[in-house]
């Protein structure tokens, strides 16, 4: 006879619960492995929500696109939240175990490239199975942008065939064809819709890499992070990414 099923069963609680193996016998780096674990699982949801938006965008279906990317933004919001948790440590508390992580670093995290990677941030970091998967297929932005042109609106061809697994480089005509969406929102809402979604989720991104580098410089200074970048000067320079740069741009010219 099939046991019913239990909230501990369905959540794998037994797997999840003891997933986690601090190194040190020092209080805080329990919070240090729930912290980022957390994280990656956020950085999962986010995965599924940005494929199915991306299929959806691809299908002409804005609209039925809006709750994924919605979900993301919100889960950025959660995950920004998650630094305010790590703040209460302070820099004697993750010195006393900082050594036991070694070289490893949040810069490896292959679910973090491969969410930039998919939005259109691409080259850079430390790739893994998974950004080596989704840089060989256009970005969420290379899908909004072949929308608009099915749409009726000139975008350029260097948009829309072009290598994938290269940097997205910026492009005045790609900004001219989403500000006329922007001039006339209402003759053109869904797109409109679409494009202020995808600005939703790079604010939430550019807060969460904000809220990042105070979190680190107030937990370690100006130390190099330890899976070997500069640290908070690397972080800083991130501030600046933009996966939809041209709906950033767009702004001045209305």
């Amino acid at each position: 006879m099939t046991e019913p099923m239990t909230y501990g069963r369905y959540l794998a609680l037994d797997q999840l619960l003891t997933a986690q193996h601090p190194i040190s016998d020092r209080h805080d780096e329990l919070l240090f492995i729930i912290i980022h674990q957390t994280k990656e699982l956020w950085l999962k949801q986010a995965i599924s929500e940005i494929r199915l938006a991306m299929g959806l965008v691809r299908e002409d279906k804005p609209v039925e696109a809006y709750k994924g990317l919605a979900r993301v933004s919100r889960i950025q919001a959660v995950m920004t939240l998650s630094w305010d948790v790590l703040a209460t440590m302070t820099p004697s508390d993750y010195t006393n175990f900082r050594e036991v992580l070694g070289p490893s670093s949040g810069f490896q995290s292959d679910q973090f490239r491969a969410v930039e990677t998919l939005l259109g941030i691409r080259g850079g970091g430390v790739p893994g199975p998974l950004t080596d998967e989704y840089l060989a297929i256009p970005s969420l932005w290379d899908e909004a942008n072949a929308a608009l042109a099915r749409a009726g609106f000139d975008v350029p061809a260097e948009a829309l065939e072009r290598d994938w697994s290269a940097p997205y480089v910026a492009d005045k005509a790609v900004e001219d064809a989403w500000a006329q969406v922007y001039r006339e929102p209402n003759r053109h809402w869904e797109l409109y819709q679409l494009a202020e979604k995808l600005v939703d989720i790079d604010d939430a991104l550019a807060t969460w890499r904000h809220k990042h580098v105070l979190t680190v410089s107030r937990v370690i200074g100006m130390k190099p992070g330890t899976g070997g970048t500069p640290g908070v000067p690397y972080l800083e320079s991130t501030l600046v990414k933009r996966a939809f740069p041209e709906l950033w741009t767009l702004r001045t010219q209305l």
